[in-house]
């Protein structure tokens, strides 16, 4: 029961709105992007023109860690199976990256093959060469999960620089890839083991620029007491801060995802991860909204770089003298710093959209400015329009709110229990029956503790704080099914506090009406 339970967080995705999203994305881009980038030669200096794959491809789950964490046990747990190819064991068993993917059958796909399938938004990798591919593979399987994500697992990080230099390949390069590419990324660590070799410093440190995509999962979390285990939790939070450093608490999941739970677990803290596992799989449930916000952005992010770009080499090339070409060019190359100002007034351009000085004049070393297109201003305006025009109309399709929940889901309460009769009935003045009456005030430091998406929260959340009145569960279905009056399964702040209301009225003696009288509701809500 709980596996088809944690299937369905994945399954209630309508995936027909985000292609719909995805497919318009990548018509603007090829339309009136794509041709500004290949024009002005952005790939040298930026990245390579993306591809129908590289727009379409779904959500990716980054896993990093120290060997033995649990990352290989982790995505077991989620697809309910073994990844073809996969191994689990105490000894280091990954030793190299595998993209867990959805597919029709189970299928193992070596790396040189995936980086030249325009299926699949691989090709990217082929500049890490031989060493790289050889140790990266494709596991397909038919999951109802991986129809919304893909998960990259990493090979397990040892002590030591040993292991970096085995390895063959640049392996913080090839983070800083995948992570350019993820939308979410997992630091795992183990509470028996904290410490961040070398090479997972490294790793982390080549996450700066993403940090809003990274959260850590302390693993096997039922393996040590309640107590050693705040312990751990600060311990880790002190490694951290040392090694990311950010103004914004990075969040920290604790669980156990064990594939056979040991004999010599420890319980008392399992309704804390219990609650911690499912905020995890929540936030995974959520990426196929986030990821398709993230594209919209990222395209609308290398719209802005490229029109800069264009101008870039547009005045560069404009720059050029019919004679002493090499000279003038040196001369460029040398007070660049002072032609991006000259760009920056001309075309009144955001400073932040210009690249980094050294960087491009390392990517201009290798060209002749002569050769560079001239400006168009027809390719401009396209990208301009769609900044203006379509991203902005794209952005507003996509879903938002909460996801619709199913009858069942709508109700945190048992609604087959009866309530027992109450002999000490009091009868409370119909003031009390009146929005007025609420203490709104109190409801809120309370409601905003539930971390409200779109403000709203839904009944899972609700639940532990109508719980904690310590009233019958048959009231609570009642108090709840008063008080969600839209009948949505969620509760916004004016819901939130009728419910506490209503719990308070029977605390004090009164009976719950039949039906939510009017006045309880306030006056936009009518």
């Amino acid at each position: 029961m709980a596996n088809s339970r944690r299937e369905n967080n994945f399954k209630n995705v309508n995936n027909d709105e985000y292609k719909a999203v995805t497919d318009g994305l990548k018509k603007i881009y090829n339309q009136k992007i794509k041709s500004l980038e290949t024009t002005y030669n952005f790939e040298g200096f930026h990245s390579p023109p993306l591809t129908d794959s590289d727009i379409e491809a779904k959500p990716i789950v980054l896993l990093m860690g120290q060997y033995s964490i649990g990352k290989t046990t982790f995505i077991k747990y989620l697809l309910e199976r073994e990844y073809p190819g996969s191994h689990i064991g105490v000894e280091p068993t990954t030793d190299r990256f595998v993209a867990v993917m959805n597919g029709v059958e189970d299928k193992c796909i070596p790396g040189n093959a995936a980086a030249v399938d325009a299926k699949l938004p691989f090709q990217g990798l082929n500049k890490f060469g031989q060493a790289f591919l050889t140790r990266f593979q494709v596991s397909q399987l038919p999951s109802p999960i991986l129809e919304n994500m893909s998960i990259i697992d990493s090979p397990g990080i040892l002590a030591g620089d040993k292991q970096r230099l085995d390895r063959g390949y640049d392996f913080t390069s090839v983070i800083e890839w995948f992570a350019e590419r993820a939308d979410l990324i997992l630091l795992f660590f183990d509470s028996h083991k904290l410490d961040i070799s070398n090479e997972f410093k490294l790793a982390i440190t080549s996450l700066r620029g993403h940090e809003e995509k990274v959260r850590v999962l302390l693993n096997k979390a039922d393996m040590v007491e309640g107590q050693q285990l705040m312990r751990v939790y600060g311990a880790l939070m002190w490694s951290l801060g040392k090694v990311i450093q950010t103004p914004e608490v990075m969040r920290v999941y604790l669980g156990s995802f064990w594939s056979e739970k040991p004999s010599n677990v420890f319980e008392d803290c399992r309704v804390l991860l219990d609650a911690e596992q499912k905020d995890m799989l929540k936030s995974l449930s959520e990426l196929p909204h986030n990821a398709t916000i993230r594209k919209v952005n990222e395209i609308v992010k290398r719209a802005r770089i490229a029109k800069v770009h264009a101008y870039i080499i547009g005045h560069l090339k404009k720059e050029m003298p019919m004679w002493g070409k090499t000279s003038k060019q040196n001369e460029l190359i040398a007070k660049l710093d002072q032609e991006f100002v000259k760009i920056q007034h001309k075309y009144r351009l955001a400073p932040g959209d210009f690249p980094n000085l050294e960087r491009f004049k390392a990517g201009l070393s290798v060209y002749k400015f002569d050769k560079f297109n001239n400006l168009k201003s027809q390719l401009v305006e396209k990208a301009d329009d769609a900044l203006s025009n379509d991203l902005p109309k794209l952005m507003a399709k996509i879903p938002q709110g909460n996801r619709v929940l199913s009858p069942t889901e709508r109700n945190p309460f048992d609604m087959t229990l009866s309530i027992s009769k109450n002999s000490n009935r009091l009868d409370l003045p119909p003031s009390y029956w009146d929005f007025s009456a609420i203490n709104k005030q109190e409801a809120i430091a309370k409601f905003n503790a539930l971390r409200p998406n779109n403000g709203k929260v839904n009944g899972d959340s609700v639940k532990p704080v109508l719980i904690d009145t310590g009233l019958e569960k048959a009231v609570l279905a009642k108090v709840w099914k008063l008080a969600d009056w839209d009948e949505d399964g969620y509760m916004d702040i004016d819901q939130f506090s009728v419910a506490l209301h209503l719990c308070k009225a029977v605390m004090s003696g009164g009976e719950l009406p039949d039906e939510l009288p009017p006045t309880l509701k306030p006056s936009s809500k009518l």
